[in-house]
Parts: C-alpha cells; sequence; structure tokens
C-alpha cells in the first residue's frame, strides 16, 4: 500500500475552508494552476469531486462536507505536533489581539480585563471591533483572534466554544417613567411604547412570542441597530428597552431595570475561537483572562 501524501491534507482543509481554488491558492501562495492540479489529484486520491460547479462558484458535495472538521481537526494536531513547546515569558510578549463582541461587552467588562492584561503581560493590545453578525468566517480566516456570543445554527462546527456566562433579557426605561413604580403586568408593560433592539430589522422576537399567548402585543416605535442606541433612546423619553442584563449593566446606570413579566428563555453568552489557536500559549492565557473577568 502507497503512502498517502499528507501534504494533502493542508491542501484540502483550504479548499473546504475557502470553496474556491482563486482564494485557496492565494492563502497557499500558489498559483491557480497549482492549486487546480492539486485539487485533481485531491479528487483522484478521494474519489469523489468535492467541489462542483455551480453558477460562478464552487460548492462543496456531501462528502467534502462530513471531511471538513475531520480534516481542520488533523492539520491543526499536526501542526500542534510540531510546533515548538515555548514557555510564555508574559512581560516580554508583545503582541495584538482582535477581539469581536457585541455592544455591551466592552463597556461592562473591557476595564478589568485591559487591567488585568497591563499587569501581567504590558506588551499586549487588544483590538475590538463591533459584531455585526454571527458569521464564523473571520475566526476562519484569522481577521479575528477571539469572539463572545450565543453558538448558534450559523456558528461553523470546527470553531471551539466555552461558556462565559448567563444572561437574560430585562426591561429598561428612564427613573420617574410609570414602570419605575409599582407591579409590572403583561399588560402594563405590553401597553407601553416600546424600542425593538434588531440587527436585521426584524420586529418580532422571544418577547412577542412569549405575550402572544396571553393575547397582548407590544407597539413597537422604533427599531436600533445596538443596546447603547435603545438605553439612549429610553432614557430621553418614555420609551422601554428590553435589553440583556449582564451585557448592559454599565449602560444602564442611573435608569430604572426590572424584570420582563413574561418568562423568556436565559441565554449563555460564550468565548468562540479557530482550533487552529487552541494550543497557542498567548491564546490560551488571552482565554483564561477573559474567563476570570466575566466570571467575576
Amino acid at each position: 500500500m502507497s503512502t498517502p501524501d499528507l501534504n494533502l491534507l493542508v491542501t484540502l482543509d483550504v479548499l473546504l475552508a475557502e470553496g474556491s481554488v482563486a482564494r485557496a491558492a492565494q492563502r497557499l501562495r500558489l498559483s491557480p494552476s497549482a492549486m487546480s492540479r492539486a485539487l485533481a489529484r485531491l479528487r483522484e486520491t478521494t474519489g469523489d469531486p468535492l467541489l462542483v460547479r455551480a453558477g460562478r462558484g464552487l460548492v462543496p458535495t456531501s462528502r467534502a462536507i462530513e471531511l471538513r472538521e475531520q480534516v481542520s481537526q488533523l492539520v491543526e494536531g499536526g501542526k500542534a505536533v510540531l510546533r515548538p513547546t515555548e514557555r510564555l515569558n508574559l512581560k516580554q510578549l508583545v503582541r495584538t489581539f482582535t477581539v469581536r463582541t457585541r455592544e455591551g461587552f466592552v463597556e461592562n467588562f473591557g476595564p478589568a480585563l485591559i487591567a488585568r492584561i497591563g499587569d501581567e503581560a504590558p506588551g499586549v493590545r487588544l483590538r475590538f471591533v463591533q459584531k455585526p453578525d454571527k458569521e464564523s468566517g473571520p475566526l476562519r480566516d484569522g481577521a479575528v483572534d477571539l469572539e463572545t456570543g450565543v453558538v448558534g445554527k450559523s456558528t461553523s462546527p470546527e470553531v471551539r466554544a466555552q461558556a462565559l456566562f448567563r444572561d437574560r433579557f430585562i426591561g429598561v426605561v428612564r427613573m420617574g417613567h410609570p414602570l419605575s413604580r409599582g407591579e409590572i403586568t403583561p399588560s402594563h408593560y405590553s401597553a407601553g411604547r416600546h424600542i425593538c433592539v434588531s440587527r436585521r430589522d426584524f420586529d418580532k422576537g422571544p418577547i412577542d412570542e412569549a405575550l402572544e399567548p396571553l393575547g397582548l402585543e407590544r407597539q413597537i416605535v422604533t427599531i436600533v441597530g445596538g443596546f447603547s442606541a435603545a438605553l439612549a433612546l429610553a432614557r430621553a423619553s418614555d420609551l422601554i428597552a428590553s435589553v440583556p442584563e449582564r451585557h448592559t449593566g454599565n449602560l444602564r446606570a442611573g435608569m430604572h431595570s426590572f424584570p420582563l413579566p413574561v418568562s423568556i428563555p436565559e441565554f449563555t453568552i460564550s468565548l468562540l475561537w479557530h482550533p487552529r489557536l487552541d494550543a497557542d500559549p498567548a491564546h490560551r492565557w488571552l482565554r483564561g483572562c477573559v474567563r476570570d473577568v466575566c466570571a467575576e
């Protein structure tokens, strides 16, 4: 039995991640013709076309989809085996980590995280970027080192995830608002004028689904793309904002918060990263810092 060319695993991993011969060639610094020849060898070796033409692009076959996570783990495992053991010296570490988060994370957890990193590794810099969607592409292509969020259907299966904390939605109004006094019933809550937070212009969500069996419906006055905008509007008006409790702690200072009068499932905020960074000592240290700060 002939020994397979294990270099093809790296090529296959990149091809399946990119779904494009041209982008895979660019990432591996090969010519498009060389990448096409490599794809032909992979097709011959696996006995499957792997990527097939669909319009102007390529789509993976069912066999390729089955192989994607397995190949990624094999490649990352091989890299970990061959990576030299290094002793991490945090005082000499000079590195910038890009962290992608939803609105509110930096305001609540950023100060403590930056202070801890400054004490332990003064040469490390954090670059926080906004998270407009749940796509895992930035983690996969290396544009982002870490991400926080709720693991969902659009989260790539190869992405690593570790729970940080549980959160829930609460109602928030300005001090002196009618809902800041007395008992809040579902009818009192739904009768108010509401702000909807949606990144996709949806005006319905879990809160509306919980009110529907009671024969109640919120009056959505405006739709905004983020929690801080919703809280700013609620602070300066009689509008009602419904936002995550832990994510918006500092943003709600000076406002009245209350539990929603309907049952909404809690959700888990997780830390997400690509497996290629699993064994990276500096990345592992940063993950520990984030976990500790969120636990506090």
